[in-house]
């Protein structure tokens, strides 16, 4: 495999790194500022599945420019917004950017830095899926860029914009349950490398146990070449492609971990000011050398932050719950974030929270709400191109999360301790890490120059 091309220099000290992203979390100083009411002109690279969503989210703009691999979803995108220019491979449609004002990417996950990176580097505004990006080395890529390019910028994060989750940060924040040492994260979502057995009692199905040797017949449209991008070449296959298929494999995807990690792991880091882990070790059955876990967790020790004390984060996927969850010391919800402080405790998931012990908190005044209500996800994003606002889900803070998360597959992959040195991208002692936090690319393509 080609080694990837020098990045950005990743030298600097920890305490440069972190100025570094309090500096780049304020609101973008943005380079001309569209009046508030003006259409922006939009690309969009990836027009099925969730960027059909995202298309419709911000279909109200100028779509100038759309962009896919499979010529079904460029079609029916078309259909809807006949005078945009079409595109199978985005990095043409960035050598035709000038009339461009932003772009969203919806791409599969391995390709979303190569088509993020070329619209900072043009100043363009980003909307990108999550996870941002499929590497941490990349994570890291996408935050120093945008931090040059001072655009508006957000990683697709929906449910951070919905209300249950402010009211959590204020809860969390104004001290409800006391300083906060302990996190836990579970989500029920068991797809990927597992037995046939369990796959039965998850209702997951058992599309592949090892890479297929031979292919199966491309579907018509699709452009296979450019929808592998920087992954090693192989033949197509239906266990690949297309939706959910694609992100158990490590080549394209990162499994449970890294995608709704993007969502559940956002609110604890958000709560609790989160930023690099100190360490993180992972639990669950041997890492398959293609296929990313059904059932897993990992567990992640942050330093104190401020006034706030350090703090125990562990992640649990599929099968895998708390130990206070599996003995009822809790409600048993299927997905949740449950903080526990030296006060008390308290339990979330995407819609609903509740302080515990509840007789404990019956009579607990709340605070006033201090977070504004969002605009929406895509629309705060909108609004922050036209005019310079902040956006909450910006590329520093939501490389940071994408980091993190990936740091959790690193030490699962490995099967040791990570011993994190944020400001050189470096599990010390761990060489087998390096790899994965920096991954080769096939031939031709390269992030950055």
């Amino acid at each position: 495999m080609n080694t990837p091309a020098p990045g950005p220099t990743l030298s600097l000290s920890r305490r440069q790194f972190l100025a570094g992203c309090l500096a780049a979390s304020a609101a973008p100083a943005l380079l001309e500022a569209a009046a508030p009411n003006a259409k922006l002109n939009l690309a969009i690279i990836g027009c099925g599945g969730r960027g059909g969503g995202n298309l419709a989210a911000v279909s109200a703009e100028n779509i100038v420019a759309l962009c896919d691999v499979n010529a079904r979803n460029l079609e029916a995108a078309a259909a809807k917004h006949p005078s945009a220019r079409k595109y199978i491979d985005f990095r043409k449609l960035y050598d035709d950017a000038k009339d461009i004002d932003a772009v969203v990417v919806s791409t599969a996950e391995h390709t979303h830095a190569f088509a993020t990176l070329p619209a900072l580097e043009l100043r363009k505004h980003v909307f990108c899926e999550k996870p941002l990006t499929h590497s941490t080395w990349e994570a890291r890529v996408i935050r120093q860029a945008a931090r040059r390019a001072k655009v508006a910028t957000q990683m697709g994060t929906q449910i951070h914009a919905g209300s249950n989750y402010r009211r959590v940060v204020e809860l969390i924040q104004s001290g409800a349950i006391g300083a906060v040492s302990e996190v836990h994260v579970w989500v029920s979502r068991a797809w990927g490398w597992q037995s046939a057995e369990a796959a039965q009692r998850n209702k997951d199905i058992v599309f592949a146990t090892e890479r297929p040797s031979g292919s199966t017949p491309v579907p018509a449209g699709l452009h296979w070449d450019l929808w592998l991008g920087p992954a090693p070449e192989r033949p197509f296959h239906e266990v690949y492609f297309p939706g959910s298929k694609w992100y158990r494999w490590w080549d394209f995807g990162s499994g449970t971990m890294s995608d709704l990690g993007s969502h559940w792991n956002d609110l604890p880091f958000w709560a609790l000011d989160l930023d690099a882990p100190r360490t993180v070790v992972a639990q669950g059955p041997p890492p398959h050398p293609e296929i990313a876990p059904a059932s897993m967790s990992a567990t992640y020790e942050f330093g104190p932050r401020g006034s706030r004390p350090a703090v125990q984060l562990t992640w649990y996927q599929g099968e895998l719950k708390p130990k206070i969850w599996t003995e009822g010391g809790i409600p048993t919800w299927g997905n949740g974030v449950l903080f526990i402080g030296n006060r008390g405790m308290l339990l979330a998931d995407y819609g609903k929270h509740v302080l515990l012990p509840e007789e404990k908190f019956k009579d607990f005044p709340r605070p006033e709400p201090f977070i504004p209500e969002s605009l929406g996800h895509h629309q705060e994003w909108l609004h922050a191109c036209k005019t310079g606002a902040p956006t909450t889900c910006h590329f520093e803070y939501a490389g940071a999360l994408t980091e993190a998360n990936h740091l959790g597959n690193v030490a699962y992959r490995t099967g040791q301790k990570i011993v994190w040195d944020a400001a050189s991208l470096e599990a010390k002692g761990v060489p087998e890490a390096a790899p994965i936090i920096r991954r080769s690319y096939r031939a031709g393509w390269t992030l950055g120059t």
